[in-house]
């Protein structure tokens, strides 16, 4: 009975990595396939874009859409990244300009991903947000304008800063050693 359950043990395991792996492989596919038919995507061109919002709905899903060019807010703890802690970098899900890395990240309670400091001071752009009777900062991919999500002064040491993004504008790509 022992070895039976120690079969079914191993058994189950390797299920899960195998589900797991075919999982992370088909969310590769898709990105691959939107980023594809995205001529503006690049990780390395830091050229500003300036296009208009027709351009970006016929190059974006609709979710990269709705949040990057219309402002939308994910729900908190629902994004794919907000608990995430693989290494690599983060790059906007618009056009591919290099935003954040991991060793930037921290555990926050507020539900979205979160940052003390940007990869460069141009990665993202500011401006003042006092929408829903608020004031804030609104941060923006530094390349080509897309809505990231919020600036606030209540983050960890060495900056203050907390970088609350939206995981449906971010990609991660890990590092070639470290991926979780």
């Amino acid at each position: 009975m022992k070895k039976f359950f120690l079969l079914l043990s191993v058994f189950m395991t390797l299920l899960f990595s195998l589900t797991a792996s075919a999982e992370k492989i088909q969310s590769h596919r898709t990105m691959e396939k939107q980023h594809n038919s995205n001529p503006y995507y690049s990780r390395t061109d830091t050229t500003k874009l300036n296009l208009p919002d027709a351009v970006w709905k016929k190059v974006l899903s609709p979710e990269v859409y709705a949040t990057a060019r219309q402002k939308k807010t994910e729900l908190s703890f629902s994004g794919k990244f907000w608990d995430y802690t693989g290494k690599g970098t983060y790059y906007c899900a618009a056009c591919g300009n290099a935003l954040f890395r991991s060793d930037a990240k921290f555990a926050s309670t507020c539900g979205w991903p979160s940052f003390f400091e940007e990869v460069r001071k141009s990665s993202v752009t500011y401006l003042p947000d006092r929408s829903h009777g608020m004031v804030r900062t609104e941060v923006l991919c530094g390349r080509c304008g897309a809505h990231l999500g919020h600036l606030f002064d209540d983050g960890p040491p060495p900056t203050g800063k907390r970088f609350c993004m939206n995981s449906v504008v971010l990609d991660f790509v890990p590092d070639r050693q470290g991926a979780k």
